[in-house]
C-alpha cells in the first residue's frame, strides 16, 4: 500500500514540475501577445548552430523533492532512525528535486544569425521545433516586449 501512494505522490511532483516550463518555441504565443499588433521583419538565415535552453531553477522542484524525499525517507526505520531518515531524505529530496526540475525543463535550442533586409545582422535563439538552413528566407516577429521569434 505505501509503495502506491509513494509512487503515486512522485508523479504527482513529476507532472507539477513539468508543468512549470514555459515554451520558447518559434510557434507559441503568450496569451498577452494574442490580437496585439506584432511586427514583422525579413531575412536571410546566415548561421544555424545547435544550442540549448536551460531548464528552469524555481522553489516548485526542490519543495516537492524536499517531500519526496521526506516521505521516502519516513518508511525507513523506526524510532530516532526514523526521524533521521526522514530528514535526510528530505534534504537529498531537494537536491534530487532541483536537478529534476533543471532537467526536465531543458529544450534544445538553435542559435539563428541572420542578415536583415534592414542591414542588420542579428542572432535570435529559440527552441529547436522548426528547422532553418543557411540561405532560408525567413521572417522574424517581434512582440510589443521585445520578444523576437524567427518563422519561415
Amino acid at each position: 500500500m505505501k509503495t502506491w501512494k509513494n509512487l503515486t505522490i512522485l508523479l504527482l511532483i513529476a507532472f507539477f514540475i513539468t508543468g512549470c516550463a514555459s515554451s520558447r518555441s518559434g510557434k507559441v504565443y503568450s496569451r498577452d501577445e494574442a490580437r496585439r499588433p506584432l511586427s514583422v521583419y525579413y531575412g536571410t538565415v546566415l548561421e544555424v548552430h545547435d544550442a540549448q535552453i536551460e531548464g528552469t531553477k524555481t522553489a516548485a522542484g526542490p519543495i516537492a523533492g524536499a517531500a519526496a524525499g521526506g516521505v521516502l525517507g519516513n518508511t525507513v526505520g523506526g524510532g530516532s532512525g526514523n526521524t533521521a531518515a526522514t530528514v535526510i531524505g528530505a534534504i537529498a529530496g531537494t537536491l534530487a528535486g532541483a536537478a529534476i526540475e533543471e532537467g526536465m525543463t531543458r529544450k534544445p535550442a538553435q542559435e539563428i544569425t541572420i542578415d536583415m533586409d534592414d542591414g542588420r545582422i542579428i542572432v535570435v535563439v529559440q527552441e529547436a521545433d522548426e528547422e532553418f538552413k543557411t540561405g532560408d528566407r525567413i521572417r522574424v516577429v517581434k512582440s510589443p516586449d521585445g520578444t523576437l521569434r524567427v518563422r519561415q
